[in-house]
């Protein structure tokens, strides 16, 4: 039996893909939220309930399971737009400015939701924040020869800095595009996403950062009331 943050997830999942149509071409995002909608996606078009669908994977990961559950795939460059991007985020605020990055693809990520004329975020309710970075470590992509030196400027900004080590392997995470992350945290959080945005990238061997700053369309949340999942449609706070 799915745990209730799963239920959540599937929810929501569910409820991003009832917006798919026939002949879209999709951004198909990163992360267990994401990796769900990819499910219910393939098994609709396993279905032939929904056809002609064209996806754009922000990940390697995200790549296999496509690729698994016979989702059509191209890439970035071969495509001249992408209609709907589907994808989790580690942090919302009030604003709809996010943290993503937690599985360290946010520079794909960023991409594909970029070129979207429509960005769907889903996430269950503990996504939700007033303010970005008090928890969560905000994540920057660094050439891995710069490390070091991208990691003492951003302590002279005022951030707590560790570089991202994997798991079971030996070593520092290395992300698909071959890069290292830092993960950084600023003790009272971050107040103006836009200008951190700017002022991380703008450090030389940076090649970007987890903030997704005026991106989002719509943010489908999930949620337990009495027991029962429900899916809420966030308003945005201006």
């Amino acid at each position: 039996m799915l745990s209730l943050q799963d239920q959540m997830k599937q929810a929501v999942a569910i409820s991003a893909v009832n917006q798919i149509r026939d002949g879209m071409i999709l951004g198909l995002g990163s992360g267990s939220t994401a990796a769900l909608m990819i499910q219910e996606l393939g098994a609709r078009i396993k279905k032939k309930e929904l056809n002609d669908i064209v996806g754009v994977t922000t990940s390697f990961q995200g790549e296999v399971l496509a690729t698994e559950l016979g989702i059509p795939l191209k890439s970035l460059n071969a495509v001249s737009h992408i209609d709907l991007a589907i994808d989790g985020a580690d942090e919302v605020d009030p604003h709809f400015q996010l943290i993503k990055g937690g599985g360290a693809c946010h520079v794909q990520e960023k991409l594909v939701a970029a070129r979207a004329k429509k960005f769907v975020v889903v996430v269950d309710s503990t996504k939700l924040v007033d303010k970005l970075n008090l928890s969560f470590l905000l994540p920057v992509e660094v050439l891995p020869g710069a490390w070091h030196q991208v990691k003492e400027q951003l302590e002279e900004m005022g951030a707590e800095v560790k570089l991202r080590m994997a798991q079971r392997k030996a070593g520092p995470i290395v992300t698909d595009q071959g890069n290292l992350v830092l993960d950084i945290l600023f003790k009272d959080g971050i107040s103006d996403p836009m200008s951190m945005e700017s002022r991380i990238n703008n450090i030389p061997g940076v090649l970007e950062n987890g903030l997704f700053v005026n991106l989002v369309d719509q943010v489908l949340v999930g949620e337990i009331n009495n027991n029962e999942v429900s899916v809420r449609d966030l308003i945005k706070v201006q």
